[in-house]
């Protein structure tokens, strides 16, 4: 097409501030609709759609349409640009445009390339102790890996894989459709190029066989359930050169029977005598490190929670550690011996004249 003075966003039907996006849908719109194939010997329709694509040609680029927009078609004849010589070359260049028009996958030929290791997934179970203050552990992944026999090749040693006599070992088949060139995946060899007459009777044509391998994990202080450890490189192996995937670790924490635990802070109950309650006492009481002390200050009562600072979780992300939540139970005595009841009755009755006497008291000064 000559370079003649056009107005391209007025052939997009876009204005000039329109965004890269909204170009590119006007002229999937445009293209769909004046087709070549959809409107066969229609001149006009042809020709609609040849100034669409030299009108997107130039507005997808930023750098084009800068210079348009200062210079007009003429300032684009510096950047080698002269519009397209005819269809095959706009096919040439908007072929996936047009690939997402008609559903034809990609036209990209050649054999199937290296591709990644898929991410692998493992379920552990640890108990809260493990939790707490980490672990080294060996664990089990099953997996594939490249079979030793056949090096990968899927063909049984001292064979060869052959070149697909389908899609002559290119992996698509082209077929024409009007101006179109489509390029699908071979049905024969399934993109890889290439078949195996005589399969290796260890992977059975795969290239990989299913093995369980030994990994050493260290488990981080401060996992809780729901963690995720990420191991890289410990997933499956790639395939022809492809980087390995990556091994996810999930972990599930085991309840323990005596702490409960609350972020970084672990939590547990203690009863204490009723005696101890009114009198204040020391003990000692267990902790994620061992026995620890600690002071029940008097006249405390059930329900009340006492802290240990620093006995917790450590802080997985940070340094230090969580507390330790001491709720206090009181124990009502049982089963008392003839000398404890008569002493309660004692301690009954005592209580009961201080209370009179405290209530006598009030009395005389809301009397005044």
């Amino acid at each position: 097409m000559a370079m003649e003075e056009k107005d391209y966003y007025r052939i997009l039907g876009v204005s000039r501030e329109a965004s890269e996006e909204e170009i590119k849908k006007s002229y999937r719109k445009i293209a769909m609709d004046h087709h070549p194939d959809r409107n066969p010997g229609n001149k006009s329709a042809e020709e609609k759609f040849k100034r669409a694509s030299e009108a997107y040609e130039v507005l997808r680029d930023p750098e084009k349409r800068r210079i348009y927009d200062r210079y007009g078609v003429e300032g684009l004849k510096g950047t080698g640009f002269t519009g397209f010589r005819g269809f095959e070359d706009i096919f040439s260049t908007f072929g996936d445009i047009f690939e997402d028009f008609f559903g034809l996958g990609s036209t990209s030929k050649g054999r199937a390339r290296s591709r990644p290791g898929v991410d692998l997934r493992y379920d552990l179970k640890i108990s809260f102790l493990d939790a707490a203050f980490g672990r080294e552990m060996e664990i089990e992944i099953p997996g594939t890996v490249v079979c030793e026999t056949c090096q990968g090749t899927g063909a049984k040693p001292g064979t060869q894989p052959s070149a697909c006599p389908v899609c002559r070992g290119s992996g698509q088949v082209t077929r024409s459709q009007g101006f179109f060139t489509i390029s699908t995946t071979c049905s024969q060899c399934h993109g890889e190029g290439r078949i195996i007459p005589h399969p290796c009777k260890e992977c059975r044509g795969m290239g990989r066989v299913r093995r369980t391998r030994k990994l050493q994990l260290k488990i981080p202080p401060g996992v809780d359930t729901g963690s995720k450890l990420r191991l890289r490189g410990e997933g499956e192996e790639g395939e022809r050169g492809g980087t390995p995937g990556d091994l996810f670790v999930f972990i599930y924490v085991e309840p323990h029977a005596f702490f409960s635990r609350d972020g970084d802070d672990v939590h547990c109950q203690i009863s204490v005598g009723f005696t101890q309650a009114a009198l204040g006492d020391d003990i000692e009481v267990p902790t994620l490190s061992g026995q620890k002390a600690l002071k029940i200050p008097r006249g405390i009562e059930s329900g009340d929670v006492l802290r240990l600072k620093g006995e917790g979780f450590p802080r997985l992300r940070s340094s230090g550690r969580g507390d330790q939540v001491v709720q206090v139970l009181v124990r009502t005595p049982k089963d008392l011996t003839k000398r404890q009841e008569e002493l309660l009755r004692e301690f009954e009755q005592i209580s009961r004249k201080k209370d009179k006497e405290e209530e006598d008291g009030w009395k005389k000064v809301l009397k005044g």
